[in-house]
C-alpha cells in the first residue's frame, strides 16, 4: 500500500512540475532541484539524542550563516571495550590519528553506532559529523559539494587521516579529495558510494518522470551550481588521481546504489582493496565487514 501511495505522489508532483515547464520552465527546475536537495529525514533533536551521540562529547562549528554538528570519541593509548563518554579535554592529546565517519542521505551520525563498537578498541580518536540539514546541522540542502564544504571544514578543525564514508558520504569524500587535495589524508572507506552524478540525476527524473524541458534545465543548472560538467561529475574518475589506500565494499543486492558503482571506485583506485558482500542491502551493517573495517586500519 505504502509502494502504491509513494507512486501516486511521485507522479503527481512530476505531473504538475510537468505541467509548470510549460508556463515557467525556471520555476519548474527550482522547484525540482529543491525536491532533489531536501531530505524528507534525518534530523535530530537535540534533547532526545540516540544514546551513542549522548556518549560523545559534542562540538557546533559555525560555518557561515549555518552550522555543522561535530561528535567526538576520544581516543586512548590502549583502546576501549565499550563506547563512553569522552572527557572535556583537547581531543589530540590521547592519539594523534583521528577517524572522520560521514554518513549519507536521509540519515546522520547515529547511523555509525554498530560500526564505532568496532574502531574505538583501536584507541583511535573517531569524530562523526551530520551533514547538512541532517542530524543537528544547518542548511536547508544536501548537494556533494555542499558536503564536501562540511568534510573540509572538519578537516580543518581536526586533521584527520582517515575518512570513511556510507554511501552519499563516500561520494562526498570523494569530492572533497578531488577539490581540496588534502595530503593530510592516508586511508579512505568507502561503503555502498554511488559514482556518476549522472545516474543519480537521472534516477530522479525517472522517479517523477519529468520532461525534457525540465530535465535539460534542471541538468544546466547542475553544471552552473556545482560547476563541473555531468559527465566529469563522477567519483571514479576523481579517483584515478587517488594516492590513498583505500577500503572499497559493496554488496551485490544493493538495490539504492547498484554494486556497478563499487566496482568503479574498484578498478580505477590504484591502492584499493575491493570487498563483494552479499545479503546485506545498501546499510553494509555486517559484524565480519566492520572486522575486516578494523584490520585494514
Amino acid at each position: 500500500m505504502q509502494k502504491i501511495q509513494f507512486f501516486i505522489i511521485t507522479k503527481s508532483i512530476g505531473l504538475y512540475l510537468n505541467l509548470l515547464s510549460y508556463i515557467n520552465v525556471d520555476n519548474a527546475k527550482s522547484k525540482a532541484y529543491r525536491l532533489f536537495t531536501s531530505p524528507r529525514k534525518g534530523k535530530l533533536n537535540a534533547e532526545a539524542l540516540p544514546k551513542i551521540l549522548q556518549s560523545a562529547t559534542r562540538e557546533t562549528i559555525e560555518y557561515g550563516n549555518e552550522k555543522i554538528q561535530a561528535y567526538i570519541w576520544k581516543g586512548t593509548s590502549r583502546g576501549a571495550s565499550d563506547v563512553g563518554p569522552a572527557k572535556q579535554t583537547g581531543f589530540r592529546e590521547a592519539n594523534d590519528e583521528v577517524i572522520l565517519l560521514v554518513h549519507g542521505w536521509e540519515s546522520n551520525a547515529s547511523r555509525w553506532k554498530k560500526l564505532l563498537h568496532h574502531l574505538i578498541p583501536l584507541g583511535k580518536t573517531i569524530i562523526a559529523l551530520d551533514g547538512p540539514a541532517h542530524g543537528l546541522s544547518g542548511g536547508t540542502e544536501f548537494s556533494t559539494p555542499k558536503y564536501a564544504e562540511f568534510i573540509n571544514v572538519i578537516a580543518q578543525r581536526f586533521e584527520p587521516k582517515i575518512l570513511i564514508g556510507h554511501s552519499a558520504g563516500g561520494a562526498a569524500i570523494s569530492f572533497y579529495l578531488n577539490k581540496y587535495k588534502n595530503p593530510a589524508i592516508e586511508k579512505v572507506i568507502l561503503l555502498g558510494a554511488p559514482s556518476d552524478f549522472k545516474i543519480v540525476s537521472n534516477n530522479f527524473v525517472k522517479l517523477l518522470s519529468l520532461n525534457d524541458r525540465v530535465r535539460l534545465k534542471l541538468e544546466d543548472y547542475f553544471i552552473q551550481r556545482f560547476q563541473i560538467g555531468l559527465d566529469d561529475f563522477s567519483g571514479h574518475k576523481f579517483a584515478q588521481n587517488f594516492s590513498q589506500k583505500a577500503l572499497i565494499a559493496h554488496d551485490l543486492q544493493d538495490n539504492v546504489v547498484l554494486v556497478d558503482e563499487g566496482r568503479k571506485y574498484a578498478n580505477t583506485w590504484k591502492n584499493a582493496v575491493y570487498i563483494e558482500t552479499t545479503g546485506l542491502g545498501h546499510s553494509m551493517h555486517d559484524a565480519e565487514l566492520y572486522k575486516k573495517i578494523a584490520e585494514f586500519l
